[in-house]
């Protein structure tokens, strides 16, 4: 047995359109998989994360910093990663991401400057520091933003 042949046994689950308690012969009638009496066997249950009156934990923990949700996530690359491509080649985000460079779930590239080059290549990415834009050029190659 591994990990990828687990499954839940057969009738554990039900789907989401199953009647509960509508009487014994359904197999899930009388508390309706409630159990007996308690707060949590009646409507109006508190909500999730309701710690009985005591201060819940979501308002215990500290808060700090921010987080930009309309941050986008910028890979930095270096030059000395654009050695794999071949001579003249147009390096672009899909080629990058092929290459296995960067993942395809980032929100742009920019090239940074660190390394050496010593191919000419033609290079479409979102940004470029000026000593790799640079490098780019001095080989004959082009770095254009996109």
């Amino acid at each position: 047995m591994e990990l990828s042949n687990l499954r839940p046994a057969d009738g554990s689950k039900h789907n989401g359109n199953f009647r509960r308690g509508r009487g014994h012969g359904s197999g899930n009638g009388k508390t309706a998989g409630k159990g007996h009496k308690g707060q949590k066997a009646r409507s109006g249950a508190p909500r999730i994360g309701f710690e009985g009156g005591q201060m819940p934990l979501y308002r215990r923990l500290p808060k700090r910093g921010f987080k930009n949700r309309n941050a986008k996530d910028i890979v930095g690359i270096n030059i000395s990663a654009l050695e794999r491509f071949d001579n003249g080649a147009t390096v672009d985000i899909e080629a990058l991401v092929s290459a296995g460079v960067v993942k395809d779930t980032c929100d742009g590239v920019k090239i940074l400057g660190n390394g050496e080059l010593t191919k000419k290549l033609d290079v479409k990415v979102n940004a470029f520091s000026a000593s790799a834009k640079e490098k780019i050029e001095a080989l004959g190659g082009t770095a254009e933003v996109i």
